[in-house]
């Protein structure tokens, strides 16, 4: 229970920072996946278009303070080698 109305609030935003967190981390991960199958099936033109959406989201998540600049730029090489292979 807080003590002030300072961290009564501060439990409020901390709340609904985490769920927006939630929600563009999810929505990267079923990019990927995406990403994923369109490759495996071979279909590169909308595999490249998935590639681009991913960098958008991953940079938005950066911007926000969702994830490190570190794992966005790791993530975009990896997709990048997996798109090439």
């Amino acid at each position: 229970m807080p003590t002030s109305k300072q961290a009564a609030k501060r439990i409020i935003t901390g709340e609904k920072a985490r769920l927006r967190n939630k929600s563009r981390k999810t929505a990267i991960k079923s990019s990927e996946k995406k990403l994923r199958t369109l490759v495996e099936a071979s279909e590169m033109d909308n595999a490249a278009k998935q590639l681009t959406d991913i960098f958008q989201k991953l940079d938005k998540a950066v911007k926000t303070g969702t994830i490190h600049k570190n794992k966005a730029n790791r993530k975009k090489s990896r997709l990048t080698a997996t798109l090439k292979k």
